[in-house]
């Protein structure tokens, strides 16, 4: 059963949503006209829409038959802090200077959207569908806080779905596997005391740009050879400040970095291992530190039977020989998390094609996929939610 055909017949529609809401991008919690835009389409579709959780989230509810079964369908609606390339001259460009959707959320939206304008035109399924719009799932949590607020007390879902569009891709195609998907996200901050000099007197004082240089070398160590290599992990210093002047050795020195890894026991042991680590160096150069340690999003982790599920449905769609079981995770993160954490589900992606990366000034999401994405939908409520 490949793209639903009522689906393909209004794709010049849903592409026009798609650019629209590319032209007028808005970052985490402040998706203010987007919300409007989809509440609006929502209640023209004639389904039931609530506004207000994680500020500007929206969430449709859609019922058919008597059935008390409920799913989830979960679309994030934030763009990115970054400019848009300047010679880029595609008509639907962002108005919005220093704001883009370099991710695909735009796409995400309308992929959901045009799934609820198909089911509440058809509603052959019998149970209600909950289609959340999800704000500042780009690093703001949007996700954590709409569950914070009630999310699944105030709409009951018995599985909950998320998908993420992926460049490199082949539109048309998907990728899911039961396990992790996307990695935990958690930042750090080290900072390193040590007592400042003359830069030609170093031995009078304590140089805390040495003592950091040898903390981030030492920091992969905990990858290399304190970790089992079965487990990923990565530990980036992205962060190295210190001093103002060419011959001052400064006072203190700060790293920044960030940690991703799949194993929620290895996420909560970070702090500890990063801790004795700093402690050692700096106690090798008589320095001291302090480490803040920043728990960020956990890992994307699918439920293996609604993994399969949604590989079943995704092939339907796609034919199975276009549906990767067994795609690599990814370090990305992703705050879908949260909703996985309460509730079975599972999170595919959806091929985006030859295009820019995501994150990427040039990116742009690929109209070409908005019917697959939404037939996956769709086919999926119609086969979870039954008639019987």
């Amino acid at each position: 059963m490949p793209i639903v055909n009522r689906i393909a017949e209004f794709h010049d529609e849903m592409t026009a949503w798609r650019q629209d809401l590319h032209t007028h991008p808005e970052l985490g919690f402040e998706e203010h006209r987007t919300s409007d835009v989809v509440a609006a389409k929502l209640e023209s579709f004639g389904i039931e829409v609530h506004r207000g959780l994680a500020g500007t989230g929206v969430v449709g509810v859609l019922k058919s038959g008597s059935s008390g079964r409920t799913i989830g369908l979960r679309a994030d609606m934030d763009a990115l802090p970054i400019l848009e390339r300047g010679e880029d001259d595609r008509p639907h460009r962002s108005v919005n200077a220093g704001v883009m959707h370099a991710c695909g959320h735009d796409g995400h939206t309308t992929m959901l959207l045009g799934a609820a304008k198909y089911l509440a035109e058809t509603k052959n399924f019998d149970g209600t569908v909950h289609f959340i719009f999800q704000p500042a799932e780009e690093g703001k949590g949007g996700g954590d806080r709409m569950v914070q607020e009630g999310l699944f007390q105030q709409f009951p879902c018995d599985t909950v779905f998320g998908m993420h569009n992926i460049p490199g891709i082949p539109v048309g195609s998907f990728a899911v596997s039961p396990g992790p998907m996307m990695a935990a996200r958690d930042n750090f901050e080290i900072t390193i005391k040590g007592r400042g000099s003359h830069g030609a007197m170093p031995h009078h004082g304590i140089d805390p740009v040495l003592v950091g240089a040898h903390m981030v070398m030492a920091l992969q160590s905990i990858t290399s050879r304190n970790l089992d290599a079965q487990k990923a992990l990565v530990i980036s210093v992205t962060q190295f400040h210190a001093g103002h002047a060419f011959n001052v050795v400064p006072d203190d020195m700060v790293l920044r970095g960030t940690c991703r890894v799949f194993d929620p026991d290895v996420q909560d042991s970070l702090p500890e291992r990063i801790t004795r680590i700093m402690e050692g160096v700096c106690a090798t150069f008589g320095a001291t530190a302090e480490l803040n340690y920043m728990r960020g999003y956990p890992a994307t982790i699918n439920d293996p039977e609604q993994a399969e599920i949604a590989a079943v449905i995704a092939g339907r769609v796609a034919g199975d020989e276009r549906v990767d079981r067994a795609p690599t995770p990814m370090m990305g993160a992703e705050d879908f998390s949260y909703m996985l954490n309460q509730r079975p589900g599972a999170y595919i992606w959806a091929g985006n094609g030859d295009t820019a990366g995501v994150h990427h000034p040039d990116y742009d999401f690929n109209d070409a996929g908005l019917p697959h994405g939404a037939s996956f939908w769709a086919q999926l409520v119609e086969d979870r939610l039954k008639r019987v």
